[in-house]
Order: C-alpha cells, then sequence, then structure tokens
C-alpha cells in the first residue's frame, strides 16, 4: 500500500466513527422530534384544546416570558432554598444515626426499631400534622422535605457498613488499626458506595415532597406558581414548572454521580471502565 493510500485509509478510519455516531444520535433524537412536531401540528389545528396541553410553541412563550419578568427566578430561589435546608436536615440525620445504629449495638437496638417503624409511614400524608406543629410558613415544608429524605440514605448507608467484609475489619485489626482508625480507614470507605446511591434516593424523595409541599399555604416556589397557573387553565405553566422540576433532578443526580466517579475512583468496577 502506497502512502497515498494508506493516508486515504488513516482518514476514512477517522471519520467513520464520529458519523456512526452521529447517526445513532440523530435516530435517537428522531421520535422526541418527530412526537413535539406531532404535539404542535395537533395544537394548531386544534386537535388538542390548550385548555388541556399548551402547544410547545406556546410552553416555549411562556417559560421565556417568566425569565424576562424575573418571577421564574424568584420562585425558582425558593423552592432551591428550601429543598436545600430540608436535604442538609435530613441527610445529615439519616447519616448520623445510620452510623450509631450501625457501629453500636445499643444504637441498634434503641434506634432502628423507632426508624423502621417511622419509614413505613407514608411521608406526604404528614403534611396536616406538620401544618398543626409547626404553621403554615416555611418550616413544615423544609420538615417534609427533611422527613422524606432522610430514609433512603439511612437504609443504604447502614446496609453498607454492616456489608462490609468481616475479613478487612480483622486485618484492620492485626495490622494495629483502633476501632476509630479502622470506622475511618475500612468502615466508611467500604459503605461509601451504598451511601451515594441512597443520596440519590434521597434528592428524588426530596423534589416530589417539595412538590406537595409548595403546593399548600405557599405565596412562592415552583409549586406555588404550578397551582396558581392551575387556577387560570395556564397548561402552558403548568408544563414549565413541571419541566422546571425534571431539571433540578436531573441536575442533582447528575452532580452526585460525578462525585460518586471521583470519590469511588480506587474501584476495580470503575478502573475497568475508565480503561
Amino acid at each position: 500500500m502506497n502512502d497515498v493510500a494508506r493516508q486515504q485509509r488513516i482518514r476514512s478510519l477517522r471519520f467513520a466513527v464520529p458519523r456512526r455516531v452521529d447517526a445513532r444520535v440523530l435516530r435517537r433524537f428522531a421520535s422526541p422530534i418527530a412526537l413535539l412536531l406531532l404535539w404542535q401540528i395537533g395544537s394548531t389545528t386544534g386537535w388538542i384544546p390548550a385548555t388541556k396541553l399548551a402547544a410547545p410553541s406556546a410552553i416555549l412563550g411562556a417559560f421565556w416570558t417568566l425569565i424576562a419578568s424575573g418571577e421564574l427566578l424568584r420562585h425558582l430561589a425558593a423552592s432551591l432554598a428550601r429543598v436545600s435546608a430540608g436535604l442538609l436536615l435530613g441527610v445529615s440525620t439519616g447519616v448520623l444515626l445510620a452510623l450509631v445504629v450501625g457501629l453500636w449495638r445499643t444504637g441498634d437496638e434503641a434506634v432502628d426499631p423507632v426508624m423502621q417503624g417511622l419509614r413505613t409511614l407514608p411521608y406526604l400524608g404528614m403534611t396536616p400534622l406538620l401544618i398543626l406543629w409547626f404553621g403554615i410558613g416555611e418550616w413544615p415544608k423544609i420538615a417534609l422535605v427533611a422527613f422524606a429524605s432522610v430514609f433512603p440514605v439511612y437504609m443504604t448507608l447502614l446496609g453498607g457498613i454492616r456489608a462490609v467484609d468481616p475479613k478487612l475489619i480483622e486485618a484492620a485489626g492485626i495490622f494495629g488499626l483502633g476501632r476509630w482508625e479502622t470506622i475511618g480507614a475500612v468502615i466508611l470507605p467500604g459503605s461509601l458506595a451504598p451511601a451515594l446511591v441512597g443520596l440519590r434516593y434521597s434528592l428524588g424523595a426530596a423534589w416530589l415532597s417539595l412538590v406537595v409541599s409548595e403546593q399548600i399555604n405557599a405565596n412562592r416556589g415552583i409549586g406555588y406558581l404550578i397551582m396558581d397557573a392551575r387556577d387560570f387553565m395556564r397548561t402552558d405553566v403548568i408544563i414549565v414548572g413541571l419541566l422546571i422540576y425534571a431539571v433540578l433532578g436531573l441536575t442533582t443526580d447528575a452532580l452526585v454521580r460525578a462525585v460518586e466517579r471521583r470519590a469511588l475512583a480506587w474501584r476495580p468496577a470503575l478502573l475497568k471502565e475508565a480503561r
């Protein structure tokens, strides 16, 4: 093979993979784009009434209107503040209780039965009771998010602690590590992966509980925006609010996954994926 033919062969191999990747991406986006077009056509022709479901163009227009007026940012800031406070309270409580239960037998006997009982309660049904306890301000909303997010991280971290290989703990004792050193060097790293999975579940539960809490006795927040739009039959604004919730949930989940890849880079499975 002469030099010209070799260079042409290299060039064809270099661009063959991107073209295949591009074709695959186009095929994956074809059905959503077709669905949007059919949706738009149905709305334009009147097959889909605007009072039932707004057209994609109307939803996009409502989004830009809310952005330009600053209303969306104001409601978004309120929702982020509530979910952040609730998650901080719920996740920190879940981690603390999981450590107490998983590392001390007394904690297991005293705390775990209570947590298992509370875990079976429907947390969305706690809303009336939280309003009676904390009033109609911000605390019921934050408390509902915290109550929803505490159990996923508690259960997964506790399971991770109990699943640590006893041989590793025995090896740590052979090397002269004390109790606290064993916890820091063996038990906590070994239970980190389940804890991060639990954090992802906690995020999902937090956003779900926030949707409910912001529709009750609220004057700002994405949930309030949705309920206010319902009263005026603004399906375009309702869809915007739901999409905002979806984007926030996907974004926070992606952040946790990024932390997971970085914090667990030492695992053999991730090392194989990196290759």
